[in-house]
Formats: C-alpha cells, sequence, structure tokens
C-alpha cells in the first residue's frame, strides 16, 4: 500500500532533482563540450556529467540513506537496496550534442514516485506513483493520455533484440500502420511523457525488460500513473520474473490503440 505522505514527499524531491537536472543541460546547450566515449558509438558530455550531478546534490540532501544509481556514475549504495534512485540526466546526448532541442532528463525511486523534465520547454511530469501530473510555472494540471494525434514514436535505435520476429522499423512500411498513425522519431524518451500527456498516441521501442532501466523508468511510472496502456512489444505485462517480463516497450493511450498496434507487430492485421 502506498504512504500518500511519503509519496508526495519523494514526487517532490523528484521535481526538484530533475529541475536541477534540467537547469544544467539548459545552461550548458550550444556550447563547446567534451565528448567522453563510452563504447560501441556511444558517448556523454560534460552536461551529462554535470546534470547528474546536481541531480545527486538533491536526492543526497534529501535522501541521505538511500541508493542511487545514474547512468554516468554507476551504482552508489547497495544494489539491493529497498530504496534506490534511477537517474538518466540526460537522454538524448547525440540530439543534445548536435544542437537538438528534444532531451529529456529522468529520475525515478524503483517502484516509486518518478519524473521526467523538458529542459527547454520548462515542462516537468511527474507522478507520486498514483496519478500523473505536468508542471508548468508552478501550475499542476493533471495527465490525460489520448490517441486523437495519431502520432506514434518509434525507437530506431540499436539493439534489436526480438528480430527477426519484430523489427521496429517494419512496422514503418505495414499497410494499416500508413492508414491509421504517423510516426515520429524523437530518439528520447521524452516521448513516453507525450503519451501520458496526450501529446502522442503510442511509443514503441525494442529491447529487453525495461522497467529497471535509468532511461525508461520514469516514463514507465508516468504512463501507468497516467492510464496508459503499459506492456512489452509481445503485449506480455512488464516487470515480472525473468523469462516471463515483457520484451520491449509497448505504450498506448487506449486500449484500442495499443490493440491496433499490438496486432501489426504480430502481423495478425
Amino acid at each position: 500500500m502506498i504512504n500518500s505522505k511519503m509519496s508526495a514527499d519523494d514526487a517532490e524531491v523528484a521535481i526538484a532533482a530533475v529541475r536541477a537536472g534540467a537547469e544544467a543541460v539548459y545552461a550548458r546547450y550550444g556550447q563547446r563540450f567534451t565528448r567522453i566515449d563510452k563504447g560501441a558509438g556511444d558517448f556523454a558530455t560534460d552536461a551529462d556529467i554535470a546534470a547528474e550531478k546536481a541531480i545527486l546534490d538533491v536526492i543526497r540532501t534529501a535522501r541521505p540513506e538511500d541508493a542511487v544509481y545514474g547512468e554516468e556514475g554507476g551504482q552508489q549504495g547497495a544494489a539491493d537496496a529497498e530504496r534506490q534512485w534511477l537517474v538518466d540526466p540526460l537522454c538524448g546526448t547525440l540530439n543534445y550534442a548536435v544542437g537538438n532541442m528534444l532531451v529529456a532528463v529522468n529520475v525515478a525511486l524503483r517502484n516509486g514516485p518518478a519524473a521526467v523534465a523538458d529542459p527547454f520547454s520548462g515542462e516537468i511530469f511527474f507522478t507520486d506513483g498514483e496519478t500523473a501530473w505536468v508542471r508548468r510555472d508552478r501550475n499542476d494540471a493533471q495527465l490525460a493520455p489520448t490517441a486523437a494525434t495519431q502520432l506514434v514514436d518509434v525507437n530506431l535505435d540499436p539493439p534489436f533484440p526480438s528480430a527477426p520476429a519484430f523489427r521496429a522499423v517494419n512496422l514503418l512500411a505495414h499497410p494499416g500502420f500508413i492508414a491509421r498513425f504517423r510516426p515520429r522519431v524523437v530518439s528520447t524518451t521524452l516521448a513516453l511523457a507525450w503519451v501520458a500527456s496526450g501529446k502522442r498516441a503510442a511509443y514503441i521501442t525494442d529491447g529487453g525488460d525495461l522497467t529497471n532501466s535509468v532511461h525508461f523508468a520514469a516514463g514507465i511510472a508516468l504512463c501507468q500513473a497516467a492510464g496508459c496502456v503499459v506492456t512489452g512489444v509481445d503485449g506480455a505485462p512488464l516487470g515480472q520474473a525473468a523469462g516471463q517480463a515483457g520484451r520491449g516497450l509497448l505504450t498506448a493511450a487506449d486500449a484500442e490503440t495499443h490493440g491496433l498496434l499490438l496486432s501489426m507487430i504480430r502481423g495478425r492485421d
């Protein structure tokens, strides 16, 4: 059972943390950056490092006993801690490095409150674990997902563990998909916040179990709290025991949209 007072307090910690990270990202935008190679074509910048430091400073001050796993700094505290924060300080580093503003700052307490910040719109999407909201200029509005836009974000970044059975790129050529939806590719999990808030009808990505991923945990929490339909691309529930958990992510604003997309992925429509 969720302790509403504690959840609300943790939600404010998450909000403060992503705000601090977003300010660090915004302040460095357009400046020359140091590239830190992470292998396999992946890299971080000094903006990633500065944003993670700003986030960790907030969490350590507010929750000094909690463990943290950050994309750049790794595990700090016990990996099996009951309370662990998952931190993605700059989701969309390549976008950011080439001057594209489509990025997100993600912070989630595992199985609890979470927040996602858009450093350039100033929006902070957050959940206390029960409901989901967006904060704009200190005003909060409850998120209301809708498929009205018919826009579907599809992540085309490798790896593709479900291939050849499922390749996201093949969905873009599916006659039913073309007839009903309009694809978008933003290459950042900010798209999950957009599904929760009605800016997107759905989001699709391949992968393993993403529930404890620093990239996806906050967005998944938002979508679930907002009332979206969230499963793996195979239709299985997320976060179950190994071998049974849904792989990848299919998040839709409503059951009809989810069902249509799942049928296309399965090749039944």
